[in-house]
């Protein structure tokens, strides 16, 4: 997609999906914006599934697809963070499936939801269409600290989070019986990573401990990893978002120094990085990574 072109309406196709390793599948997101990957993860006796698209067609579908994969198992659905196309489907899944994830997160949806599905609907007709009819839900339980162990019956996943990173408590889903990682939006394959840096409205970003979940994502040896957005891959798209990250830090304290104003820097990094990175999306996000380590000297 050009910067002229339409946005596609953001729509999950369950027709793809995909069984990465036994009773572990992916819906992916057809490198479609503001579409998900969705992951279904079937133990004996329960399904997880992560993560659930915008709005609540969107969770229909991806319900819909977990009832069948799942059969008689009792569902339950759990988020990589709060962002609207990860999981403003969620309505679809009230009083039908477990909602389970880590607390900060459901504090975090609290304050900004409403503000964030204003946001998104500014994002055009699609967005507008896709968000028709939602409606905020809590989940049902929750989970504090850094890891939580949930048993789905013959399988654990492990859920991880290390606090404010991308947002103020993204969430990994670890399968160690497979070594397959699902990420959110802290790792991305060929997409410029995401720095939601709105000042005033939301600074919620800590590039370093962002930057620390990558590196321990990475010392976990994954085979298999699923990012937030973009095609699943290995530990390389790890690889990948942290040598961004570290290229874009280094860079701009180097430009600082040099006394570059920040709308100069802007402009000389996003052509730098594009031409580093030709095939990856969402360049409109370098800026962002831009002001956001101007700002934090």
């Amino acid at each position: 997609m050009t910067d002229n072109d339409p946005m596609p309406p953001p729509d999950i196709d369950p027709a793809g999906l995909t069984e990465l390793a036994p009773g572990v599948f992916v819906i992916p997101d057809r490198r479609v914006p503001l579409v998900p990957n969705v992951g279904i993860v079937l133990g004996n006796d329960a399904a997880l599934v992560v993560d659930c698209g915008m709005g609540p067609v969107n969770g229909k579908r991806v319900l819909e697809v977990a009832q069948r994969v799942a059969d008689n198992r009792r569902l339950i659905l759990t988020l990589t963070h709060f962002h609207p196309e990860h999981g403003f489907g969620a309505q679809a899944f009230k009083g039908v499936a477990e909602i389970f994830y880590n607390l900060a997160q459901a504090d975090e949806l609290a304050v900004k939801g409403d503000p964030y599905l204003s946001m998104f609907r500014g994002f055009g007709a699609p967005v507008v269409s896709a968000l028709e009819g939602t409606e905020l839900v809590a989940p049902d339980r929750t989970w504090t600290g850094s890891r939580h162990v949930l048993d789905l019956g013959g399988r654990t996943v492990e859920f991880m989070t290390w606090g404010q990173a991308h947002t103020l408590a993204d969430q990994v889903v670890w399968l160690p019986d497979v070594s397959i990682l699902f990420t959110g939006d802290l790792a991305e394959n060929r997409i410029f990573p995401i720095f939601p840096w709105f000042p005033p409205d939301d600074e919620d970003i800590d590039a370093a401990r962002w930057r620390a979940a990558i590196a321990e994502m990475e010392a976990m040896n994954p085979e298999t990893v699923v990012p937030g957005h973009g095609e699943t891959g290995g530990p390389e798209i790890l690889r990948a978002v942290g040598s961004y990250m570290d290229t874009i830090q280094e860079r701009v304290k180097e430009l600082s120094g040099g006394g570059m104003g920040v709308n100069d820097m802007v402009e000389t990094l996003t052509s730098e990085m594009t031409a580093a990175h030709p095939d990856w999306d969402a360049p409109e996000w370098i800026g962002f990574a831009v002001r956001y380590h101007a700002d934090k000297g």
